[in-house]
């Protein structure tokens, strides 16, 4: 029972370090060992830091540049990004803050399906007859000048015509309704009308898909849970920013 009792810590005294004698109290805490370990392996590597930094700089080559020097600064003595702004219009930042992503998903579902009907419908055959090109005719007889009209089999008004221009025979074969001057002209704004329409659906197909990006990004910046991801490139009035996530392992 004796040794039991020897044996036992219950009894014993509890071990303490010696602390800060009290003449000396205005230093501080008493540094033991592994305090003065951390101060000197902090000390050992500011020297190598340093030793590091003025080799580079001794290396340094007087013409280097890079763009970091003009995209950064030096704040409160560190050197932080010049973080770019995202640009928005005004449009874009009206449907941003009043309507939500599955809004804009299916407007711009609907403009693509109204831009794919009027495509349908108006085929462009005008612009082609904007565009110059050149036609060149080979004749084994270099005194022939035959009409250019007769060469190409049709009617002297379609020449300059790249599209739909109909032979002489095929327009003996169709008949034509009487149109007066007022019903081509009719004819001719409802044409123009419909382009009109096209090119604005399609201006709004485009504003559409910008915001629409816009918020997935949005919506994924607020559903990441780790560290934030880096901006490669701020968002403009025409794109979105761009993000660079860091790669995780899925299970």
């Amino acid at each position: 029972m004796s040794s039991w009792k020897k044996a036992s810590k219950i009894n014993q005294k509890t071990h303490r370090e010696r602390h800060q004698p009290d003449v000396r109290q205005k230093f501080g805490l008493l540094e033991k060992k592994k305090d003065y370990k951390v101060r000197a392996r902090h000390h050992q590597e500011r020297n190598r830091v340093l030793k590091l930094l003025k080799k580079r700089a001794q290396n340094r080559n007087p013409d280097e540049f890079y763009f970091h020097m003009v995209k950064s600064k030096v704040e409160d003595g560190r050197h932080t990004d010049i973080r770019e702004e995202d640009e928005h219009t005004e449009d874009q930042i009206k449907l941003m803050q009043t309507r939500d992503l599955k809004y804009i998903n299916m407007r711009a579902t609907m403009e693509r399906k109204k831009v794919e009907r009027l495509q349908s419908e108006l085929h462009f055959l005008d612009d082609a007859n904007k565009v110059q090109n050149n036609h060149i005719f080979f004749e084994d007889d270099e005194k022939s000048s035959a009409n250019l009209a007769e060469k190409l089999k049709t009617h002297p008004a379609l020449i300059n015509r790249k599209t739909n221009r109909l032979r002489i025979t095929d327009l003996e074969k169709i008949e034509l309704p009487d149109l007066d001057e007022d019903t081509i002209k009719e004819m001719v704004s409802v044409k123009r009308k419909a382009y009109r329409e096209l090119e604005r659906r399609k201006n709004r197909e485009k504003e559409l898909a910008i915001v629409q990006r816009k918020l997935e990004i949005k919506t994924h910046l607020l559903g990441s849970k780790h560290e934030p991801p880096k901006r490669i490139k701020p968002a403009t009035k025409n794109s979105a920013p761009i993000y660079q996530w860091k790669y995780e392992r899925k299970k």
